[in-house]
């Protein structure tokens, strides 16, 4: 993607534009017909001469026939009428067979001057556009308005990025004429190919993905009670992310932003940790942040409104984009260096842009501004520090002692906790200000199956990044991560300081009091002393229920409370835990609503009454217990928690530990997502349920996917009120006989060994019965096969010795696994026919000497992250090579080798020192994109032709597209992997 922007009106910038196209072919999705893209486009100034006249241009896609007549009575409403309906040229026959089948008639309708002013036309033609759009959803009618203005006209399609020409006629016309293109060609993995997914959309181009999408369509829903009824519904529910972000980009512009001052508010540069942005630059931002969350993830975008034309790279800066500019002129940006045709003795000037850079050209004068002077021209407009400093209140950290807690121990019981929850999380936690360091698999059954009551947080899945959107370091990208939150109440968000002639609306101006106040706080997660300034206007609503009182009753209760209530409200579980004497916790105490549900249902239904905007979240929470409790919480919505209960448990000298081991592992688990601000990760609603039931999901979480369904509110207050009085050692850290099952618990361990070791099929039968329980563990032990009616004879089944040939014994690496395991493990393999993968640690080349005629080392070897072990001598041997983007026991999270594990040998094969911590990032560190996997297939092809190429994914909701898209980057096969 990018654009070229020429200094004169002409063909120049449409044919260099068409260029560009095709030589960025190979960074799109290609389907297997050879023709059918994944989508490609361009946008252009209208180009009056080829179309006889000073129109406006609505370019419509439609079905059914019927889009033409839709579209003319939504335009007669805002006072425009279409003088004429132009077929615009096109050739079917360079279509792949697929783009043909979904091919729609293509119109161009034309829209005479009414001596409207530029931006009141601009802003008749986007309601117009929008009615329509409206007015085909209520009719029925298949339609698609690929733009609609007096400055722009898009072309795109279902095509390769070489065939956009060859379809479109027009752009073939040397009168087609146009000071500006921006072109792209789509590689898509979060939807399915279509016409109306191509870009360019209506005012950008978007290569990379908004990891945070969720929440901004949730939070820009939220914000649609400014708007009048008419330009409600502002994110198409149909659309890609790319298509949301232009959708709100749009809005902001016809509502009176400038477009660049509108794309750095929606996606800012990491300002918040740096000390080289000027200051008025670091104001706008500082104020901006009011208004928005950013929309967050790996984004080169390239945007035009027709007069200024720009790119632009998300705070990350993880895609390419290079520019150049010429003597005369012309100034080009693309993803790739090279695409736009320049002679070299004209170029007087190219570089790259870097993380939060941008770089625009006024079509109009031809002047050109780099990230400073772009920034700084938008800063520029309004003394936004002032504005910023009349919201904003800054609540700095000091130390306030914690209120103290009667009886921890039963607090710890009503809450859930158990002894673990205590021993080896809290304390730890406490003690080194880290998380504390597992081995990664999970023996225990999943949540919903168990035979221990798990807090509702055990049912709550994290989502993870991964291909495209990737993973990021949190480590080596901290520098661009950012916890900071704002609180309060908010209004006016998508209404501009004020008009074209730079003066401030009424309501900011200095003199005019304001009554919204916002909280500048440094992390969600609130000590005594930051929740004391918070309560100090916050409405507590009691997230506690009587004995007589349904758990579905108290949320509906919670709901209708917190609708009443404005600004800041506070949801708090915080009561005494004493019961009646000998009747247990349902013998009168208050039971504490589990604060997820809790969150979850107040935040939903603030969503849908159109009151989150004006009032705010926070949760005291005594059933929080580790990081993963507190990012469900934020996740859901609330804007930040404290956790009484942990924080008592800890005690007043080590309570600064504890927030910073959950701080620092709250950026992991954003980054687990690829998401880089906590305001972004607020709401966004990144979860998977597993064993909660459409009750809970309806009312509490209702953005959440739960694919098999579970407990209902019902079961859930079953297993509150059934709770024991003393702490309960629940056993899931550690085996204990009174506990939760183990899969590897010690009996079932002996019994192995000693099958093992004797080759006994009756030691092999107790091995399977002690590492399974009686009752179903796992999802997968749910399933019952059918037996067939009809037996088929043995002389038409494979023998065993062929199907094992495809088992594949799981990659584990050289460091998991003792030298001696890992290679008797392939050796095993091998003389079976079947195969071994290496896992990500390398081989030792001494395994690569055959011996006894058989191989000692995996046939599969794998590349990982760290790239640990990978030699050119480690790549020739395999016959597959799998490059491991994720694993099922700890998605988007790298890997940890502990130092006491890296001995001689293993510090020689990572070529490491022995002793040394060896830590796998979450991301390979040269893909961040789908295009960069593709390129990494080729080049393992290259060195090794003769191995197969895999790529290991993890399953989770809309992996199938994201299948798609590898296998378009020509895998050989796709390994979709997890566990439950």
């Amino acid at each position: 993607m990018g654009f070229v922007s020429t200094p004169e009106a002409g063909h120049e910038a449409v044919a260099l534009g068409v260029g560009a196209l095709a030589r960025l072919a190979h960074r799109g999705g290609l389907d297997a017909d050879g023709k059918s893209g994944d989508g490609a486009g361009l946008l252009i100034q209208v180009p009056h001469r080829l179309l006889g006249g000073d129109f406006a241009v609505t370019a419509l896609f439609e079905w059914e026939g019927r889009g033409r007549q839709v579209f003319e009575s939504a335009a007669a409403t805002v006072g425009i009428q279409v003088a004429d309906w132009r077929s615009v040229p096109v050739d079917p026959e360079t279509l792949g067979g697929r783009a043909r089948e979904t091919m729609p008639g293509i119109w161009h309708g034309l829209i005479a001057n009414t001596s409207l002013e530029p931006d009141e036309w601009e802003r008749r033609l986007y309601l117009a556009r929008r009615r329509a759009e409206k007015l085909a959803a209520s009719e029925g009618v298949r339609m698609y308005v690929s733009s609609c203005s007096s400055r722009t006209l898009v072309y795109k399609g279902l095509m390769a990025g070489t065939r956009l020409a060859d379809f479109y006629l027009d752009l073939r016309d040397p009168s087609c004429e146009s000071r500006l293109a921006v072109f792209h060609q789509r590689y898509s993995t979060n939807t399915m190919p279509d016409w109306r997914l191509a870009q360019p959309f209506r005012m950008l181009a978007h290569n990379g993905e908004i990891n945070t999408i969720t929440g901004n369509r949730a939070w820009m829903r939220a914000r649609e009670a400014e708007l009048e009824s008419e330009l409600q519904g502002v994110i198409w529910p149909e659309g890609s992310d790319s298509a949301s972000l232009d959708n709100a980009l749009e809005l902001l512009v016809h509502r009176g932003w400038e477009v660049s001052e509108a794309l750095m508010s929606l996606v800012p540069d990491a300002w918040e940790g740096r000390g080289d942005i000027a200051r008025p630059v670091r104001d706008f931002y500082r104020y901006q942040s009011i208004r928005f969350e950013p929309w967050d993830g790996p984004a080169a975008l390239a945007f035009s409104d027709g007069i200024v034309v720009g790119a632009a790279l998300d705070r990350n800066g993880l895609r390419p984009l290079r520019w150049q500019r010429t003597r005369n002129g012309m100034v080009a940006a693309a993803s790739e260096a090279g695409v736009v045709t320049m002679a070299p003795e004209d170029v007087i000037e190219r570089g790259r842009l870097g993380p939060g850079q941008m770089l625009l050209v006024d079509t109009r004068d031809g002047l050109v501004l780099r990230d400073a002077e772009a920034k700084e021209r938008a800063a520029a407009r309004h003394d936004y520090g002032m504005l910023a400093d009349r919201v904003l209140v800054p609540v700095e950290r000091h130390h306030v002692d914690l209120d103290p807690l009667e009886d921890i121990a039963a607090q710890h019981a009503l809450h859930g906790w158990g002894t673990e929850d205590v021993k080896f999380v809290v304390d730890v936690m406490a003690e080194t200000g880290a998380e504390p360091v597992y081995s990664m698999g999970d023996d225990i059954p999943i949540a919903p199956l168990g035979r221990t009551p798990r807090r509702i947080y055990g049912y709550l899945r994290q989502r993870f990044a991964q291909v495209t959107n990737p993973a990021i370091d949190p480590l080596r990208e901290k520098a661009v991560m950012s916890l900071r939150v704002l609180l309060g109440a908010r209004d006016g968000t998508l209404e501009p300081e004020g008009g074209a002639d730079r003066e401030l609306l009424r309501r900011h101006h200095p003199a005019v009091p304001t009554d919204h106040k916002l909280l500048e706080l440094e992390s969600p997660l609130l000590g005594p002393a930051e929740l004391a300034r918070v309560l100090e206007e916050a409405t507590v609503i009691d997230a506690t229920y009587a004995p007589d009182e349904s758990l579905r009753e108290a949320l509906l209760r919670l709901r209708r409370e917190a609708g009443e209530a404005s600004g800041v409200i506070a949801l708090s579980d915080r009561r005494s835990p004493a019961p009646l004497a000998g009747e247990g916790w349902a013998g009168g105490s208050r039971l504490p609503i589990p604060m997820a549900l809790a969150v979850g249902a107040v935040h939903s239904h603030l969503l849908a009454t159109g009151r989150r905007m004006t009032t705010d979240i926070v949760a005291i929470a005594g059933d929080v217990v580790d990081v993963h409790d507190v990012a469900c919480l934020i996740t859901i919505g609330a804007t930040a928690v404290h956790p009484y209960l942990a924080l008592a448990t800890v005690g007043d000298e080590a309570a600064p530990r504890y927030r910073k081991a959950v701080e620092t592992g709250l950026l992991k688990v954003m980054a687990k997502m690829g998401i880089s601000c906590v305001t972004s990760y607020r709401g966004a609603e990144v979860l998977e349920a597993l064993g909660l039931g459409a009750e809970v999901m309806e009312m509490c979480f209702p953005a959440v996917p739960s694919r098999v369904g579970g407990a209902d509110l019902e079961d859930i207050e079953r297993v509150s009120r059934g709770r024991p009085q003393p702490l309960a050692d629940h056993g899931r850290v550690r085996f204990r006989k009174a506990g939760e099952h183990h899969a590897y618990n010690p009996l079932a361990v002996r019994a192995a060994q000693k099958a093992a070791q004797t080759g006994d099929a009756e030691a092999y039968r107790e091995w399977r019965r002690l590492s399974v329980m009686e009752a179903p563990q796992s999802l997968r032990e749910l399933l019952r096969l059918r037996e067939c009616t009809q037996p088929v004879h043995l002389d038409e089944v494979e023998p065993a010795s062929e199907v094992v040939k495809r088992f594949v014994s799981t990659a584990m690496s050289l460091g998991a696994l003792s030298p001696e395991a890992h290679e008797a493990l392939a050796i095993a393999m091998n003389q079976v026919g079947a195969r071994s993968n290496s896992g990500e640690g390398g081989e030792d080349p001494d395994t690569y000497e055959d011996r006894d005629g058989v191989r000692h080392d995996n046939k599969v070897k794998q590349v990982a992250s760290a790239r640990f072990g990978v030699t050119p001598r480690y790549l020739k041997r395999a016959d597959e090579l799998e490059i491991k983007i994720a694993q099922g026991s700890k998605p988007g999270e790298g890997g940890q080798l502990p130092g006491l594990k890296v001995t001689s040998l293993i510090a020689r094969l990572r070529h490491a020192q022995p002793g040394m911590q060896l830590i796998s990032p979450p991301p390979h560190h040269d893909i961040y994109s789908i295009e960069d996997l593709a390129q990494l297939i080729h080049d393992l092809k290259t060195v090794n032709p003769l191995a197969r190429i895999g790529v290991k994914l993890v399953s989770e909701a809309g992996v199938g597209t994201i299948a798609a898209g590898v296998a378009k980057a020509h895998a050989d096969y796709i390994l979709v992997s997890g566990h439950d």
